[in-house]
């Protein structure tokens, strides 16, 4: 059986604490009608717009190759 590619799984990322104040701010400004915006939603749609973004920019608008292994915490991969 293969994976729901919409399911959600929990991810603990780190961000300057005056982003996610500021996104914290929107999505309560934001949360009624007609938006109904969550922080699940927010983060969704920028982590789409920036991987379009990514795509376009450094590889011919493709989707990257698939990892061969999870990430590991720690200094970023130089390349």
């Amino acid at each position: 059986m293969q994976p729901d590619k919409n399911a959600k799984v929990r991810a603990t990322i780190y961000l300057p604490s005056d982003v996610l104040d500021e996104a914290r701010d929107a999505t309560v400004h934001l949360a009624g009608y007609p938006a109904r915006l969550t922080l699940t939603q927010l983060a969704e749609n920028a982590f789409r717009a920036e991987l379009r973004r990514l795509k376009a920019l450094y590889n011919n608008s493709q989707d990257f190759p698939r990892r061969g292994e999870d990430l590991r915490g720690g200094r970023p991969i130089a390349a």
